[in-house]
């Protein structure tokens, strides 16, 4: 495992990440997306899953594509070699809440099928190229997740 891999997977990362991630949301959440919907200049969301092992909600900030009714959310979690917690929770309670700015869908997610995967990572990786790294830097097969309404 090179440097840049070792330190993507470490626990400092992991805790960067996390802290991050809470002030991102608690930020979004006060002032209903009019700051936090951009992540630098990238388009981000809010997605609440259930916790596979609490039922309780859980919430982190995404970024996103937006293809008219759905929402597709790629589980990259920075090349890392584990599937982000939000990605296993969803895979056992598949509903959904995404917010986008002030609007809060409620969406049942699944992964993308190979010709949605096809087209989604062409323009998910145009609209933020590190994510070319990212699939680069796991042996996983980083998941795309559709997020549509019932």
């Amino acid at each position: 495992m090179g440097v840049q891999n070792a330190i993507r997977n470490s626990e400092i990362t992991a805790l960067l990440l996390k802290y991050f991630a809470r002030a991102h949301i608690w930020v979004y959440r006060r002032t209903n997306g009019t700051v936090g919907a951009k992540r630098l200049r990238f388009p981000a969301a809010l997605l609440t899953t259930t916790v596979r092992k609490s039922d309780e909600p859980h919430t982190t900030a995404t970024l996103y594509l937006r293809g008219g009714d759905r929402v597709i959310l790629p589980a990259a979690f920075v090349g890392r070699q584990e599937h982000p917690s939000w990605y296993l929770n969803l895979k056992e309670n598949p509903e959904v809440q995404v917010q986008i700015r002030a609007e809060r869908l409620d969406l049942i997610a699944r992964d993308a099928t190979g010709a949605e995967r096809d087209r989604y990572w062409a323009s998910l990786t145009r609209i933020y190229p590190p994510y070319r790294k990212y699939r680069e830097a796991t042996n996983r097969v980083v998941p795309l997740v559709v997020c549509e309404r019932r």
